[in-house]
């Protein structure tokens, strides 16, 4: 559940960045992509933390998901 409320808040910071970049214009068209892209960087870095740490328990749990499969 933290994870998912992380993702919309990460989400909530990328619309505010995408209304702020259509209201500011031209000018901010190098900011604006990289907020957006800094955001999506720690989305993914996110997401594969998570995915790994599931893995691991799952491994240590002798889950039935096992390497080579």
């Amino acid at each position: 559940m933290k994870n998912f409320l992380y993702f919309v808040l990460f989400l909530i910071i990328a619309l505010v960045a995408i209304v702020i970049g259509v209201i500011i214009g031209d000018y901010a068209s190098w900011y604006f992509a990289w907020i957006v892209g800094t955001a999506m960087i720690v989305l993914v870095s996110a997401a594969s933390g998570a995915f790994f740490d599931a893995q691991e328990e799952d491994r240590r749990n002798g889950g039935s998901h096992t390497r080579g499969h």
